[in-house]
């Protein structure tokens, strides 16, 4: 059944774990009605059963970086919620390697989901959130203010960085907020590929959530636009 009450709707990508889940959580603990995708059915699946499933959850399989998936996610919550008041472009990964040493085969997914991911969820979502004068929330990073030797994730975020300030220009007009949150360190599933954490101090996924949800709560009229969030002790 349509579930068309007042409380706020956020649509999350990448929303089954990490980041994103924890950000789910604590909008669904405070009355949000909450659409989470992702590209792994099994890890959704599993998200929803540890909610107990409840009635405010939403998740969708589909990929960031397709538009196709991505505008049927937004025409999906919609339908089931009545409405969209925030996006939040959380869909992100690193192949953690360089210019100098880095497999290139794996890069064109990386930019396509960090880059391209965030403008289609913009692109899609805009229509429902000129009518609830919405929000739009893009994790960045740390790196996409920092420069590191050789590293192509941390230009994707640069990337991100720039497209958060040009979408702001772009639906100020609407009444729309856009907020771009740039974590530092977050110890999340976004390490596996490296086999072991980094060292030295992370923030963990509800830490940042906490961040996420602020922003997403900021009263009618207030656009916060840049929150950098590092862990106390990282040094850059």
């Amino acid at each position: 059944m349509t579930n068309t009450s007042d409380s706020p709707v956020t649509l999350i990508t990448g929303g089954g774990s990490g980041i994103g889940a924890a950000t789910a959580r604590r909008l669904l603990d405070q009355g949000h009605r909450v659409t989470v995708t992702g590209r792994g059915e099994e890890r959704l699946s599993r998200f929803a059963e540890e909610l107990g499933k409840p009635a405010g959850l939403l998740t969708i399989v589909g990929d960031a970086a397709d538009y196709d998936s991505v505008r049927a996610a937004v025409e999906s919550t919609v339908k089931e919620f009545g409405r969209l008041d925030t996006v939040v472009a959380n869909a992100g990964f690193a192949t953690h390697d360089t210019l100098a040493d880095g497999d290139p085969a794996g890069w064109r997914e990386m930019v396509l989901t960090n880059v391209l991911g965030p403008a289609l969820l913009i692109r899609a979502a805009l229509p429902a959130l000129k009518e609830t004068r919405g929000r739009i929330v893009l994790v960045g990073s740390v790196a996409g203010f920092v420069n590191t030797p050789g590293n192509i994730y941390g230009a994707t975020k640069w990337a991100v960085t720039g497209l958060a300030e040009n979408t702001r220009r772009m639906v100020t007009e609407y009444g729309i907020g856009v907020t771009l949150i740039a974590p530092g360190r977050v110890e999340t599933p976004f390490w596996d590929a490296m086999g072991s954490l980094p060292p030295g101090v992370l923030l963990t996924a509800g830490q940042l959530a906490e961040s996420l949800v602020w922003a997403i709560g900021q009263p009618s009229g207030v656009d916060v636009n840049t929150v950098v969030v590092r862990p106390i002790g990282q040094p850059v």
